[in-house]
């Protein structure tokens, strides 16, 4: 069965035609539009242009979005592009496109994509980790996304920095209005500051690890705060879900030696005697949220 993805993003949409194999059949990319109406038209017309490549129409739909979806409201909420926040998103899109649409938040997108036939391929269980602009993450239990009671499974990046050092205490403010999330300690954004706070370098995390690599002592030091902080946050995760493979997505997952390095670090918080884990790089990059959104089933999106 030939299906459809769409990857809603803050700079760019994406959709792509995938074939049952997972072979894309057409691909395009657009600007995102600022207003609400514009991005519902601007998807509109990307799946009329690929379905009209590949000689083709009413083709199933999924949608890889920001934010969540309410299963309360049915209105969009945490939205970082925020002018889908409070908006019936699913409802909308799928009457301008006449069709069901299957929708999920972007993080949900990448892990299914990565479980399916990804780094996390044949695994029982997958934690998919956004680590870019903030810190995300989803659940995929045998091949299915597990969205949760309120569909905010996966969302480690909003719990607190777990084991806290003396001076990481009460931590940084974060966007969702607490201090000390772990996404306020590991995002791209945070690693940066991070840096600035210790060291008066305003760098951005690609020139950290550049530094890094060329010998400068102190963007070592940042990225070694850096990893312990992960490991610490996704030990938490391991002692709650055990997954068989943690996935690494987002800007930060292409930092070098960083799969690596969490798997020999995380040992000394998870609470286990033996580390089973797998902590792998993603293997899809940016594809994979256009990937699991043409995978997302109707009935289990949210």
């Amino acid at each position: 069965m030939v299906r459809i993805g769409v990857d809603l993003g803050g700079t760019k949409i994406e959709a792509a035609a995938l074939d049952s194999d997972g072979r894309f059949l057409a691909r395009r990319r657009v600007p995102t539009p600022e207003a609400y109406a514009d991005k519902l038209s601007a998807i509109g017309a990307l799946i009329r242009v690929i379905e009209s490549e590949i000689g083709a129409d009413g083709l199933p739909v999924g949608v890889g979005h920001p934010g969540s979806i309410s299963p309360r409201t049915g209105l969009m909420r945490n939205a970082n592009t925020t002018q889908l926040n409070g908006r019936p998103f699913d409802r909308d899109l799928a009457e301008a496109l006449g069709r069901p649409v299957a929708c999920a938040n972007d993080a949900n997108c990448f892990a299914l994509s990565e479980a399916l036939d990804g780094a996390g391929a044949g695994a029982g269980s997958v934690f998919g980790v956004i680590i870019g602009t903030g810190v995300g993450g989803a659940l995929v239990i045998d091949g299915r996304l597990h969205a949760g009671q309120d569909g905010n499974a996966g969302e480690w990046g909003h719990a607190g920095l777990p084991w806290p050092e003396a001076d990481e205490v009460p931590g940084p403010a974060c966007k969702c209005g607490l201090s000390g999330c772990i996404e306020a300690w590991c995002s791209g954004p945070a690693l940066a500051a991070d840096h600035m706070r210790t060291t008066g370098e305003t760098l951005t995390g690609e020139d950290i690890a550049a530094a890094a690599a060329a010998g400068d002592a102190r963007a070592q030091a940042t990225l070694e705060r850096h990893a312990a902080r992960l490991a610490r946050g996704l030990a938490l995760v391991i002692n709650i879900a055990d997954p068989e493979v943690i996935v690494l997505g987002g800007g930060l997952s292409n930092l070098p030696g960083l799969a690596e390095t969490l798997q020999d670090k995380i040992s000394r918080w998870a609470f286990t005697d033996a580390l089973t884990t797998r902590i792998v790089r993603n293997v899809h990059g940016d594809s994979s949220g256009v990937r699991g959104a043409a995978w997302l089933n109707p009935l289990e999106a949210s």
